[in-house]
């Protein structure tokens, strides 16, 4: 790996000078040393095993120190598997000075106003990359401001000046080491201390660093591996019921009327209720859930469902496309440049719809009482889940608290705008009348078929190059769903940037360029989906340039170049990644290459890939070189972590997955028949992060989007014609 860090750590320099926002940002953690809230929910530590049974000293909202000399790091952000408890803990350990050893790792309550994140507008939640961005600061405060306390209760205890005091693996003593107390000795005694002011935090000199920047083991692993680690699937508390939910075959049904009387002779059988989604079934278990909704009987209402398949909804996208819509950037005249072109070019992409398939079902357990609801899930998003919970049951937002669980991955399907898996487990448990626990399950049909995908998407392009095959000229007209339409998250008049991102903000140098965007209306639910809208311009923008590159006579990766020299960053990994991947060199017979460079998320990724086309016409990918700057590395294997897996999850839509609908049915159910990447599929991946001084900002998504276009543009590379529509597949 190639990391660099940075230089100083001053809390002004992260926001590039003092302001409210820093005040905001900081203050907050230092003035909370007495937050006896931070206690009262022990969900599963993600560090792994039981809670501590100790006696708990809060040092602010993010850090507790037990008398058993654990340190436990309140994390606001959910843990999915991509690495947050490990990145966010680091900075504590690290500005605490204690020992990995002694870290534990808690899911922080709901409470925005303690743990709002500031890049979604102070919202609790995860998503958009943006955990490290949003707690980097806060978590080095965090370290920092417990560190002082406790330096502060050792240096009464001793008798000597604070300064006199040094810290090592959680343990304060004297210059001499004559005198020594444990974090866990001095715990109550810290706990007392007053936080210290914002401009009083001391934070460490980045040479002296044992953690950042360092590959260290992820705080989650020995639970994991172990199986000690408690996910949402795994939570059932005594007297639980299971939960299915028989929803309609088509977008937009709803329930005309159900008979039960079958049902009710499957053992096991509790009751049917009917709720806003379908008609729940209620049973002693997951077996008996399954076959007493199988046994039940519904007739649906479809009058205003969504009837189109998918070739239908894609032909009213090309109607749609062939008019001007809203636009989403304008610059010079590019209508004009393009007239004037000595060469033109156009191209169409077409995107299908996409499930996101975590490997844990969906899942939520509430218990509802008539002065409580109490759940049991992944939140990814506190600040929607925990008012939809309140509403729903009728009680105030103190009388709801959840408990968020590990998750088994999410890719943006747990983070909805409805709260869609909260709603339906309160409606039942409320329909029911809260007589015990009740957990909803969905079955891996009820998630590929349920809804909530990565919208189908229609681009179309034009270039135009002059005489010196200069690219003068560049138009990029998209048809998509809005994802962010008629939820709270997009003020009005404002466009919906999760249908042009990536393709609005296109950082090549052209003087003309135009960007329309028409947002088209289906039955279809669609979300944000492993990085949003840049899994489908990413594609588009970057094949079409390697097509225009053709056009021109130039390399792909030259031609890039000369279009980038005001974009350093983009830059800096497009030559680390081809420098890396030898790019120019001689391949073996029937192995071609192909580049793709993209920016999401403020981190910038470029990717080659190889791979070897048969005489049959098949090809695999084999090697896949990844270069990224994400600003400070924090944690380099877990930056490499999640470029290998963002390749692996893009690489798998690139290659295979589609949702159709036929008549307005979702066609595929399982795995089975929604083919995702297979490990013999997955290639050598190689991982080169970009040495930077700038802050940190997100890793889970920004791999996703260069692969499908790197793999496609060797595709052309190989057999000179342009890959035009996903899935790929496996032949040329």
């Amino acid at each position: 790996m190639n990391i660099n860090i940075r230089a100083k750590s001053p809390v002004a320099d992260y926001f590039g000078k003092p302001s409210r926002r820093l005040f905001l940002g900081v203050t907050a953690l230092s003035a909370a040393g007495f937050l006896v809230g931070c206690g009262e929910s022990k969900p599963p530590s993600a560090a792994g095993g039981a809670v501590a049974e100790a006696v708990e000293a809060p040092m602010n909202w993010f850090v507790r120190v037990g008398s058993d000399n654990t340190v436990t790091v309140l994390i606001k952000h959910i843990e999915f598997g991509q690495g947050t408890a490990t990145g966010l803990s680091t900075l504590v350990a690290e500005e605490m000075d204690a020992d990995l050893s002694q870290i534990r790792v808690e899911h922080a309550p709901s409470d925005a106003s303690k743990y709002g994140n500031t890049i979604m507008g102070g919202a609790q939640g995860t998503g958009g990359s943006s955990a490290m961005a949003d707690s980097y600061l806060k978590m080095q405060a965090a370290g920092a401001g417990a560190r002082a306390m406790l330096v502060a209760a050792a240096a009464k205890r001793f008798g000597v000046d604070a300064g006199a005091l040094v810290v090592e693996k959680g343990v304060v003593k004297t210059a001499d080491g004559a005198k020594t107390a444990t974090f866990g000795e001095l715990a109550a005694d810290a706990g007392k201390e007053t936080p210290p002011a914002p401009d009083a935090l001391k934070f460490k000199d980045p040479s002296k660093y044992i953690y950042v920047g360092k590959r260290t083991a992820r705080a989650d692993s020995s639970s994991k591996t172990d199986g000690s680690a408690k996910f949402g699937l795994d939570y059932r508390p005594k007297d639980a019921v299971t939960a299915l939910i028989a929803r309609p075959p088509k977008f937009g049904g709803t329930v005309k009327s159900f008979d039960d009387a079958e049902a009710k002779k499957v053992a096991g059988f509790v009751a049917a209720v009917q709720v806003p989604q379908g008609v729940a079934v209620l049973a002693k278990d997951m077996w008996a859930a399954m076959k007493a909704r199988e046994a039940l009987k519904v007739e649906w209402d479809l009058s205003k469902a969504e009837m189109r398949g998918s070739a239908e909804i894609m032909a009213d996208y090309k109607k749609l496309a062939a008019t001007a819509g809203t636009s989403a950037r304008n610059d010079g005249d590019a209508a004009a440049a393009l007239k004037g072109a000595k060469k033109k070019l156009s191209a169409e992409f077409e995107f299908p719809y996409l499930a996101h398939a975590p490997l844990e079902p969906l899942n939520c357990t509430v218990l509802l009482t008539a002065t409580s609801c109490e759940l049991w899930f992944g939140s990814q998003f506190p600040s929607i889940d925990h008012p939809t919970a309140a509403a729903i049951s009728g009680l105030k937002a103190e009388q709801v608290k959840i408990n968020t669980m590990f998750a088994g991955g999410s890719f943006g399907r747990r983070a909805t705008p409805t709260a869609d898996v909260v709603n339906e487990a309160v409606h039942i448990a409320k329909a029911w009348g809260g007589k015990a626990p009740v957990k909803l399950v969905y079955t891996r049909e009820d998630d590929i078929k349920g809804g909530y995908y990565r919208p189908m998407t229609l681009h179309r392009l034009s270039a135009g190059l002059d005489a010196q095959g200069k690219l003068v000229a560049w138009t990029n007209r998209i048809v998509s769903q809005g994802i962010l339409e008629g939820t709270p998250f997009l003020p009005p008049g404002q466009l919906d940037p999760t249908a042009t991102e990536g393709a609005a903000t296109l950082p090549y140098d052209v003087p003309n360029l135009s960007v329309d965007v028409h947002y088209a209306k289906t039955g279809v639910p669609v979300l944000w989906w492993r990085s949003v809208g840049h899994t489908h311009t990413g594609v588009a923008t970057e094949v079409f340039l390697d097509e225009v590159a053709k056009a021109a006579g130039k390399d792909p990766v030259e031609f890039r170049r000369s279009l980038l020299t005001k974009h350093p960053r983009h830059l800096g990994v497009l030559n680390l990644a081809a420098e890396k991947a030898g790019w120019g060199t001689p391949l073996a017979a029937g192995r071609y290459r192909g580049v793709a460079v993209h920016e999401s998320f403020n981190s910038f990724v470029a990717q080659v890939a190889e791979i070897t086309v048969k005489p049959d016409k098949s090809f695999t990918v084999d090697r896949v070189v990844c270069a990224v700057d994400c600003g400070i590395a924090v944690n380099p294997d877990v930056i490499a972590a999640q470029m290998e897996g963002g390749i692996g999850y893009g690489l798998s839509a690139a290659l295979h997955e589609q949702i159709t609908l036929t008549g307005g049915a979702v066609d595929q159910s399982n795995f089975t028949d929604y083919r995702i990447l297979k490990a013999s599929e997955m290639p050598k991946v190689e991982v080169y992060i970009v040495p930077s001084t700038e802050k940190p900002t997100g890793v889970g998504e920004p791999g996703v989007p260069p692969i499908g276009p790197a793999v496609a543009n060797a595709i052309f590379a190989a057999t000179g014609k342009p890959v035009r529509k996903l899935p790929i597949g496996t032949t040329v």
